[in-house]
């Protein structure tokens, strides 16, 4: 990505991030926090975090006497996610929300104890700088947690989703959805985090599933909540319920009483400085 702004949302996109996306997709990955083992008074840095659904967890993990930071490109998320933090107990962790880079973090060295990133590592323009950047942040001993999806294959609901905008909105609006999946390797997300300077390097393969009301809500939702939200945004009413049709007849088989379900696949990382 060396276009940063191509990841950027407007709008209620948070709001519809965190309503829709997060319980639905990302909040059952938020097992990122367990993999740095969180204690009582922590530092922890959540990178590329979103409306904050893992760094909230951290909080109340490390608690009153730990401190969380929040960093994240779009300050659109950032404000979402600290309006959500207003009424948080006082036995969980103070949380700083930072509008910065994860290739050029705008903090001290050895400023943390974990350092988490779910999710973000395949959309930054730069990899092995952030990852360096990560490593820098840390001190010694500090533990990493990251999360990334594997192979769009193993995963039909986006998979379908993809090929339909292909066809109806653009090349360009299926590469963004592709673009999540990009980092699918484990040997390449290995990689990455030791030439980054880590070392007790684990990487698990874990299984998932998605679950959505139905595959209008799931289209609707995914694209409001995304930066396909202008891609599509800009084609025809038939076009846009082609979209939705096309997708639905690809996923007939994993529609039941209670919704859409179907799988998905992530590679979860731990490492330590």
């Amino acid at each position: 990505m060396t276009d940063q702004g191509q990841w950027q949302i407007a709008g209620n996109a948070a709001e519809t991030c965190e309503h829709a996306l997060v319980p639905a997709v990302f909040a059952p990955w938020a097992l990122v926090v367990a993999l740095a083992d969180p204690r009582p008074g922590d530092r922890v840095l959540d990178i590329a975090c979103g409306t904050g659904v893992v760094t909230r967890l951290a909080a109340q993990q490390v608690g009153r006497t730990g401190k969380v930071t929040g960093l994240d490109l779009n300050p659109g998320m950032l404000a979402f996610a600290a309006s959500l933090t207003a009424s948080d107990p006082p036995t969980n962790a103070p949380i700083t929300w930072r509008e910065a880079s994860a290739t050029n973090m705008p903090l001290p060295d050895a400023a943390y104890d974990i350092a988490y990133c779910q999710l973000g590592l395949q959309f930054f323009p730069d990899r092995p700088t952030a990852l360096r950047e990560m490593y820098r942040v840390l001190v010694s001993g500090g533990r990493l947690g990251l999360m990334v999806w594997q192979g769009i294959q193993y995963t039909p609901g986006f998979g379908a989703l993809a090929a339909a905008l292909a066809r109806h909105v653009s090349s360009e609006a299926a590469g963004i959805m592709r673009a999540p999946f990009a980092l699918a390797e484990a040997e390449q997300l290995r990689a990455l985090v030791a030439a980054g300077g880590f070392r007790d390097i684990t990487i698990q393969s874990v299984a998932g599933t998605v679950r959505f009301p139905s595959v209008s809500r799931f289209v609707q939702d995914y694209v409001r909540g995304s930066p396909l939200s202008g891609h599509v945004a800009n084609v025809s009413d038939e076009s846009r319920a082609a979209l939705v049709s096309e997708v639905g007849d690809a996923l007939t088989s994993y529609v039941a009483g209670d919704g859409l379900t179907f799988p998905i696949k992530a590679h979860l990382a731990s490492a330590k400085k």
